[in-house]
């Protein structure tokens, strides 16, 4: 089985002003927030042509841009061949974490690039069916 990179799924954004960020992507891109897994921590999913593209995260303070407590935290890509990429990260002792998303139908893989880079490759729940994740 071969893993296959589909598209880029949404870009992950901090913010001390979570409320002036959904009313400037509403207004400026047409973007409004829709459905979100019940996450402990405060944020909303702006949905573009019935995909959401945009998260945002609320912090206390401003997220400074010192490597540590970034404004961009990740980025996500969909894709096929769960097992593939799992074996293809033990067999290079790379990082990978799988973690089912509360209440949405996706299994995440989370790495990062040599750069420490979070990046999360997102898969269909099913792909999952017989693996050991949580």
């Amino acid at each position: 089985m071969t893993v296959s990179m589909k598209r880029l799924d949404h870009v992950n954004v901090r913010t001390a002003d979570l409320e002036g960020m959904i009313d400037w992507y509403g207004r400026m891109l047409g973007m409004h927030p829709g459905d979100r897994p019940d996450f402990p921590f405060p944020g909303a999913w702006l949905y573009a042509d019935g995909h959401a593209i945009i998260h945002l995260v609320g912090t206390e303070a401003e997220p400074a841009n010192d490597g540590k407590d970034l404004r961009l935290e990740h980025f996500a890509i969909a894709a096929t061949g769960l097992r593939a990429l799992l074996d293809r990260a033990a067999s290079a002792g790379e990082r990978a974490e799988v973690r089912p998303v509360p209440g949405f139908p996706i299994v995440q893989v989370n790495m990062w690039d040599p750069d420490g880079n979070h990046i999360h490759i997102d898969f269909d729940e099913a792909e999952a069916e017989g693996l050991a994740i949580g």
